[in-house]
Order: structure tokens, then C-alpha cells, then sequence
């Protein structure tokens, strides 16, 4: 038998290649839903123009219907039918960071539906700086709505592996490929208020946002940000693990003094504890490479899980850069945050 038709669940897995990909648009054509790699995490994609698809995306995730998705574009004439009336500051951006982990906020065109935003009169975009991402969008000939294809609340896939775990016998197909690079999910940059807000921070920094912008950038939920628009897919826990995990932020003498002794005194109830940070780099500094963290969290909460851990310990790292983005998701996957 062809790997290219080989199914787990009644779910089709994809080689990935021209014949495969082809395969995949015609899927999402007909209404279909795809898992598919992006720099960022794997998507699970439809038709952006298909309200019963995205429908059936809120389905197979288990994702609340006020959560809006993403519209992923591959070429950058395919934003005029998805977006109206953008302003220069998007034009800017998308020069600079296009294609890349950057999604806009803005005013929705007419012809996608409001499946696609949650209701909501605005639409986030972006253009993935994926290769087969690309491909895919181009041979659909259609832009592709895709949130992060993993069930909801569970930390978001970064391999083909993991969307097996999560969707395999709810979508349709999954496309396999090598893992996702940058680990974390793009910045949304909302751009249709009077000022730019960050609802999400990811892979594109504040400090290179306000490079390009020449002026600061807020963020939502901080206090700086009140007032100004939220995301609604940012009232709910992301990310987690099975296992509670317990953020410990402060001076890094106590915090690690902390994590020390909690670590300690669960292994002694009989808890199987894991400790993120040096999970992550073994050969634990007093900083670790935000590239190098982001990259790995997902998968290592994942193995966390697979592994039977009956407790996480994190240290936080500094709000700096891609630290920003670590720390938004560290936060929404944490039980329990403490400050030493």
C-alpha cells in the first residue's frame, strides 16, 4: 500500500508532496478539513470561504463558538478578499513580516463568513512562511481558516504526531512533514482601533512591531492595554497539560530555592514531578534561549504527559523579545502561579 494512502481512524495521512498536496486541496474544496504544517504549529484548515466547514472545525477541536480562527493567505493579492480597507500601518508590516508569524486584525470582508470571526465585524490574517503551507493555499484556491489543530485547551501541536493523538478519526487528512520550527503561535496585531494592540504575543516581537511602527505597542490584559479590544479566544485556559502545572515567578535565587523544595516535598508524597526548565536545557543557565524554549515547549508538555508526570514546575523568563509570547502561554497553561 502507498503511504499516501494510509489512514489512522478513518483519517488520511499525506506524504508531502506535489501528488499529496494536490489530494489535500481537493479536500478542502469539497468541504473537507486538513491538518497541515506552518512555521508555527500545525493548522487544521478549511475552507475560509465554507461556513459548514469552519463549522466542522469548532466540532473537531471541541472549540468554543466565540474563539475566532485565522485566515491563512498565500500570495499577498489574496488579503483584499479577506480583509477591507486596511490601513498603511498593515502594508508596513506585512513588507516587513510577510510571510511569518505575524496575524493582523482587521475589517472583514463581505464575502467571509462570520463563522470565520466568531461574529465579530474584523477578520485576524496572515501568510505562513511554510513552504507546503503556501502550496496547500495556492492548489485550494481559496483561502484556508485554520486554527491550531489540536483539541482545545491541550498544548498545541508541533508535530504530525501530535494532531494523530488529538484529531486522527475527526478531520479528514493530515499532511506530514518535519516539525514546526518556531514553536509557537503567530502575534495577533489588531489593527482596527484607533491604536495597535497586541491580543496575542508569538512569534514577531513587540520590540520589532514598534521598529516598524516608529511608536509603542500595548498589550491586551495588561493595564497598560485597558480599555482596548480583547480577543474572545482569550478568556479561556490554553495549552495545559494533563498535569497541573505551578508557575513560580520572582528573583531567581528564590525561585529556583522554591522549585527545589516543592520538588522535593511532592517526591516524597510519591508525585512523579518534572521541572520545566531544565527539562528543556539540561545544562540549566540562569537564562535559556527563548528561541530555544519556545521551540520546545509544546512537544515537551506533551512527552510530560506521555510520560505519566503528576506535576510541572516552571520557572518564568524574562518579558523580553520572544520571552513575552513563553510567558503569555506559560500563564494560560499554569494551575497555579506563584510570585517568591
Amino acid at each position: 500500500m502507498s503511504q499516501s494512502t494510509v489512514r489512522v481512524k478513518g483519517t488520511l495521512l499525506l506524504d508531502n508532496d506535489e501528488r499529496s498536496l494536490e489530494k489535500a486541496a481537493g479536500i478542502i474544496s469539497r468541504g473537507g478539513l486538513v491538518a497541515f504544517p506552518t512555521e508555527t504549529v500545525y493548522g487544521l484548515g478549511a475552507s475560509a470561504y465554507d461556513p459548514q466547514a469552519i463549522r466542522s472545525i469548532y466540532t473537531a477541536k471541541g472549540r468554543p463558538q466565540d474563539n475566532p480562527l485565522i485566515v491563512h493567505v498565500g500570495k499577498h493579492e489574496q488579503l483584499g478578499e479577506v480583509v477591507k480597507n486596511a490601513p498603511r500601518e498593515a502594508y508596513r508590516l506585512i513588507e516587513k513580516f510577510w510571510p511569518g508569524p505575524l496575524s493582523l486584525v482587521l475589517p472583514r470582508a463581505d464575502d467571509i463568513p462570520g463563522e470565520v470571526s466568531a461574529g465579530l465585524a474584523t477578520v485576524a490574517v496572515r501568510m505562513p512562511d511554510h513552504r507546503t503551507a503556501i502550496d496547500l493555499i495556492n492548489l485550494s484556491k481559496v483561502p484556508i481558516a485554520a486554527p491550531s489543530a489540536n483539541r482545545s485547551g491541550k498544548p498545541s501541536p508541533t508535530s504530525f504526531r501530535h494532531v494523530i493523538e488529538d484529531l486522527a478519526g475527526s478531520i479528514d487528512a493530515i499532511i506530514r512533514s518535519e516539525d514546526c520550527i518556531v514553536g509557537l503561535e503567530s502575534t495577533v496585531l489588531d489593527l482596527s482601533g484607533e491604536r495597535p494592540v497586541i491580543l496575542r504575543p508569538g512569534g514577531i516581537s513587540r520590540e520589532d512591531l514598534e521598529d516598524v511602527l516608529g511608536y509603542s505597542i500595548n498589550v491586551a490584559g495588561t493595564k497598560e492595554a485597558a480599555g482596548s479590544p480583547v480577543s474572545p479566544g482569550m478568556k479561556y485556559r490554553h495549552y495545559s497539560p494533563r498535569a497541573p502545572l505551578i508557575l513560580i515567578t520572582g528573583s531567581e535565587r528564590r525561585r529556583r530555592r522554591l522549585i527545589n523544595y516543592l520538588g522535593a516535598y511532592y517526591r516524597r508524597k510519591g508525585l512523579k514531578v518534572a521541572f520545566l526548565n531544565s527539562y528543556i536545557d539540561k545544562d540549566l543557565t540562569s537564562t535559556i534561549d527563548p528561541k530555544i524554549l519556545a521551540a520546545k515547549l509544546y512537544r515537551v508538555l506533551r512527552e510530560m504527559d506521555n510520560r505519566g508526570v503528576n506535576l510541572i514546575l516552571a520557572e518564568e523568563t524574562a518579558e523580553k523579545g520572544l520571552g513575552l509570547a513563553i510567558m503569555n502561554r506559560l500563564r494560560k497553561a499554569a494551575a497555579r502561579i506563584l510570585r517568591i
